[in-house]
């Protein structure tokens, strides 16, 4: 009996802490109108993705991430919509919902990191070796 009721506690607690984070995470504002989607099932299509994030506003765009060489969802993406205000709906609406089967997270979207330049081939030496910088060696 004392397993037991210990037990329930744990469960208390650690749902207080679980509402507590989700809270946390979700009190940050909005300053884009953009939302970043997570969780997606590589199912979804972007029409399915616009038919359910269409409610809560004007979408300028929602577009799901596709790799490149497969075609195939990355299982996240953007959605734009006309107002911050839309935004925030949409993101209070959908955030923890189920899309074809998969919870999906709605957050706000963070500015692209400019990408470092591309690195040079490195020059062979000599000896017509040239140096790996990770390993050492290599011919």
């Amino acid at each position: 009996m004392a397993f037991a009721s210990s037990f329930r506690r744990l469960l208390t607690v650690s749902g207080t802490l679980h509402s507590q984070f989700a809270s946390i995470r979700f009190n940050s504002t909005l300053t884009s109108p953009k939302l970043f989607v997570s969780g997606l099932s590589r199912l979804t299509t972007d029409e399915k993705f616009k038919e359910a994030f269409s409610p809560y506003g004007q979408l300028v765009e929602a577009k799901i991430v596709t790799d490149r060489a497969t075609g195939r969802s990355k299982g996240f993406g953007f959605v734009t919509y006309m107002t911050i205000e839309e935004a925030e709906k949409a993101r209070e609406g959908m955030n923890a919902k189920y899309l074809d089967g998969w919870v999906i997270f709605v957050d706000p979207a963070k500015p692209r990191q400019p990408r470092p330049p591309p690195q040079s081939e490195p020059e062979s030496s000599e000896t017509g070796f040239r140096t790996n910088k990770t390993v050492g060696w290599c011919g």
